[in-house]
C-alpha cells in the first residue's frame, strides 16, 4: 500500500520563514538525559529534513512509531531565542497548523497534535545537571524530561564515555 494513502500515516509540512544553518527531525524512543541538544534523544530515527528547502512536506510511516517526534532549527545568524522547536505525537485524524514554538517555521501535521506544558519546569529540582545552563535551557533536554516523566519513555542504556560526563562538554550546536 502507499505511504500516501495509508490513513495512519503521520504528514508533516514545514514552510521555512526564516534562514536555518541546521534543521533535523528526531523520532524519539528513548532519552539520554546525560547529554543536551540532538543527543538528549540516544540513537533515534532521523527522517531527512533539508534547511535550506523553503517549503517541505515529510510522511512518517505507522511501522514502528516513536514515542514521540521533535522538530529543531537552528537560525542564521544563531540566537538561541529563535530557535524554532515542535515536539509532536501520532493521534489519528487530528490535524494541526501553527508555529514551531517561534513564528520562524510554520507547521501543518496531519494525524498528528503538538505536545505542549513542557518546559524548564519539566526538569526535577534533583535532576544532575540541572544547575548547568547549557542543560537547563535546552529545549531537548526539557522535553526528554518531559517525556521520561509523563510518558514512560526509558532512558538509553549507559555509553562508556559521556561527553557531558565533563561541565566543559558539548556546545549547543555540537552534535553528530
Amino acid at each position: 500500500m502507499n505511504s500516501e494513502a495509508n490513513p495512519e500515516t503521520v504528514r508533516i509540512s514545514i514552510e521555512r520563514r526564516d534562514s536555518y544553518g541546521i534543521m533535523w527531525l528526531a523520532g524519539i524512543r528513548h532519552v539520554d538525559l546525560g547529554q543536551h541538544c540532538l543527543k538528549t534523544f540516544g540513537e533515534c530515527d532521523r527522517p531527512s529534513v533539508n534547511h535550506r528547502l523553503k517549503r517541505q512536506t515529510l510522511l512518517l510511516p505507522p511501522q514502528n512509531r516513536p514515542a514521540a517526534w521533535y522538530l529543531c532549527a537552528l537560525p542564521i545568524p544563531w540566537d538561541w531565542s529563535r530557535n524554532a522547536h515542535i515536539a509532536f505525537e501520532y493521534c489519528r485524524g487530528e490535524e494541526w497548523e501553527g508555529p514551531a514554538l517561534v513564528p520562524g517555521l510554520k507547521v501543518q501535521l496531519s494525524n498528528a497534535r503538538p505536545i505542549e506544558g513542557w518546559g524548564e519546569h519539566s526538569i526535577p529540582a534533583e535532576a544532575p545537571f540541572r544547575q548547568v545552563s547549557r542543560f537547563r535551557t535546552c529545549r531537548n533536554w526539557q522535553f526528554g524530561w518531559w517525556l521520561k516523566n509523563n510518558r514512560g519513555v526509558p532512558e538509553a542504556l549507559a555509553k562508556a564515555s559521556r561527553d557531558s560526563a565533563e561541565l566543559g562538554g558539548p556546545r549547543q550546536l555540537a552534535f553528530e
